[in-house]
């Protein structure tokens, strides 16, 4: 498998690639509709596995404090909306999670590319966070991008960083 790595690295102050994708209860939703808001918009690789789940549900504890500062979270995955929701009951998530299965916002966001993975280099998922500023037309700024990010610690991390 030839080496590509992301095709897109996003940096803050480039314009949030658009989405509209399906959530987890099949219904559409587009970063337009958080006009006027900060979302954190993070991209795992697969619901329902360890450090997903681990991620997961420390954005969920985290979601008061991240609200009351003014944040929204959206997760997104190349997972079927079926199984997103059955993540979401298992775990009792209470922010979108978003199926992408044709990897088009992954691509976008250069989320999804060449990585490391116990030792071999795969494609697949590149474990990422952005914070999207969302303007009241619904046009959408990175303020934050972060890129290979731990599923352990990261949520703590990000709020450090926040202040919140």
């Amino acid at each position: 498998m030839p080496y590509r790595g992301a095709m897109t690295q996003l940096q803050p102050g480039d314009s949030a690639p658009a989405f509209t994708l399906p959530d987890a209860d099949q219904q559409p939703v587009r970063l337009a509709d958080y006009a006027g808001s900060r979302v954190i918009v993070y991209f795992f690789p697969a619901a329902m596995t360890p450090g997903c789940s681990l991620e997961a549900v420390d954005f969920d504890a985290a979601m008061g404090d991240l609200s009351a500062a003014g944040y929204q979270v959206v997760g997104i995955s190349p997972d079927s909306t079926d199984k997103l929701a059955k993540f979401r009951e298992r775990d009792h998530l209470r922010f979108p999670l978003l199926a992408d299965p044709e990897r088009e916002v992954l691509n976008a966001y250069g989320a999804f590319g060449s990585k490391m993975l116990y030792g071999k280099r795969v494609e697949g998922v590149i474990r990422s966070t952005f914070i999207v500023d969302v303007d009241a037309d619904g046009a959408g700024t990175i303020s934050t991008a972060q890129y290979n990010v731990r599923a352990t610690g990261h949520v703590a991390k990000l709020r450090r960083e926040l202040g919140v």
